[in-house]
């Protein structure tokens, strides 16, 4: 089992930042802005599959699960809890948030469905946020000039994303969980989350009013398909989803570990797991 550690960050998202807070590039900042308006109801709905996978696992997989879980749950509401403090100051430079309510309406289709359902669909955002994660602690010039507690803030998060890639689809197959099912709602979320995170994108810079500037759209092809852009990048772990075999595990997670050894002073352990 994977041992997981709740971390308090130790920065102030009270304090209003700048509308192009990463490094006064208008596409990098609309599309990290996207991604997080759709955490607090991601989040939650991973944190509720987990739970409601965990406790239909007869009672000798739930005490091999119990910590972990646990951990999960308390990673996940804590990146919940940030993401909402984020969000709020969006909200105030006049941001739209279109994914959430739409990913919530979402949501409410899986009640009372069986579990296994939302622990695939859980996995497989997993595996969207772990490959999202290795890119950008792989690439600090995606953060380039952005404000130290926002770069700090993503950094942060995508450690423990990369961290915890694994629980979800190890409860998913304890639970009983066949390939198929595991890849169609793969690929139903594949095509999912691409077309959200581009369309809250886009509405994010049309509010903005950099929609159709050259530099808007230079840093987009740049960032997505540019060298060490991240479609190149993630094409190929994103494929690997597809193998009968794949395990989370077989992708490293390296760049998680040597960022969470070298910024202890950024965050305080609440909790071992």
């Amino acid at each position: 089992m994977t041992h997981l550690t709740v971390r308090r960050l130790l920065i102030d998202l009270e304090a209003p930042f700048d509308r192009h807070w990463c490094g006064n590039d208008a596409f990098r900042t609309a599309l990290f802005n996207a991604l997080s308006m759709s955490f607090p109801v991601g989040e939650q709905f991973f944190m509720d599959a987990v739970r409601n996978g965990y406790q239909a696992l007869p009672p000798e997989a739930q005490a091999r699960f119990a910590d972990e879980v646990k951990g999960f749950v308390g990673q996940e509401a804590t990146h919940r809890r940030i993401h909402s403090l984020f969000n709020h100051q969006l909200e105030r430079q006049g941001l739209v948030n279109d994914w959430g309510p739409r990913a919530a309406a979402r949501v409410r289709l899986f009640e009372g469905t069986d579990p296994r359902h939302a622990l695939a669909v859980t996995a497989a955002n997993e595996h969207f946020t772990a490959l999202l994660a290795e890119w950008v602690l792989g690439h600090p010039e995606v953060l380039a000039g952005a404000e130290a507690r926002l770069a700090m803030m993503w950094q942060w998060h995508c450690a423990e994303e990369a961290e915890h890639k694994s629980t979800a689809l190890d409860l998913y197959q304890a639970l009983g969980g066949n390939h198929a099912w595991r890849i169609t709602w793969f690929r139903r979320i594949s095509v999912l989350f691409v077309a959200d995170v581009l369309r809250q994108t886009v509405l994010n810079l049309r509010r903005d009013g950099t929609l159709w500037r050259w530099a808007t759209w230079k840093s987009a092809a740049r960032t997505l398909l540019g060298r060490g852009g991240l479609v190149r990048e993630s094409w190929r772990p994103w494929r690997d989803y597809l193998r009968r075999d794949f395990h989370p595990s077989q992708q490293p997670s390296d760049r998680s570990d040597q960022w969470l050894a070298a910024n202890r002073d950024q965050y305080q352990p609440v909790g071992g797991h």
